[in-house]
């Protein structure tokens, strides 16, 4: 079964439908979930939400689009909503995961490299936490789902010129803590 056979037999009805789909992308829909949250359980929660709101919607999905970037927009939307509505900050503890950001760090050959690497995910990890709920939602959706500032503001309904502000400010952010932690 693919992906189009998957949304083909949920729409008729038959669950192992949604069965193929929570296979193919919850992990990467937790991961999404979860570098917006930073909440294991939340990440989790948020997920299994977006998996029985595909359940209940599958008949107003347009099968001429790809499912990935509709589902994990959906879940970034809540993730950010889910932060907002309990108006905090997330902040990393001593056990974050810096792996999840090591797509952000070019890959290195020397244990000397790589010890200087580290660091740097780190240090991107904790500036990422400083950002606003929003931010990290575009930090995530344009360089970890790599989707485009258009295909970010179709998504959002959004006009793209905000999606160009948000990014900016977002990056512009990051690279004020960057350089802040350096001068350290």
């Amino acid at each position: 079964m693919d992906e189009k056979q998957a949304i083909q037999r949920l729409k008729q009805g038959d669950i192992h439908g949604l069965e193929f789909l929570v296979n193919r992308f919850q992990l990467r829909a937790v991961r999404t979930a979860y570098l917006v949250t930073r909440e294991p359980a939340l990440a989790e929660d948020i997920v299994q939400d977006a998996f029985i709101r595909v359940h209940r919607s599958i008949h107003s999905f347009d099968e001429s689009r790809p499912f990935e970037p509709w589902f994990l927009r959906s879940v970034v939307n809540e993730s950010v909503k889910r932060l907002q509505q309990s108006a905090r900050q997330v902040q990393v503890g001593e056990d974050a995961d810096a792996s999840l950001f090591a797509e952000l760090v070019v890959r290195v050959q020397s244990v000397e490299e790589r010890v200087e690497s580290i660091e740097v995910q780190n240090q991107i990890w904790d500036a990422m936490q400083k950002l606003s709920p929003r931010q990290r939602a575009v930090i995530v959706q344009r360089y970890f789902l790599e989707m485009s500032e258009k295909e970010m503001a179709a998504e959002s309904g959004a006009a793209v010129g905000t999606i160009k502000w948000l990014l900016y400010a977002a990056r512009d952010r990051l690279r004020f803590l960057l350089a802040e932690r350096s001068d350290e």
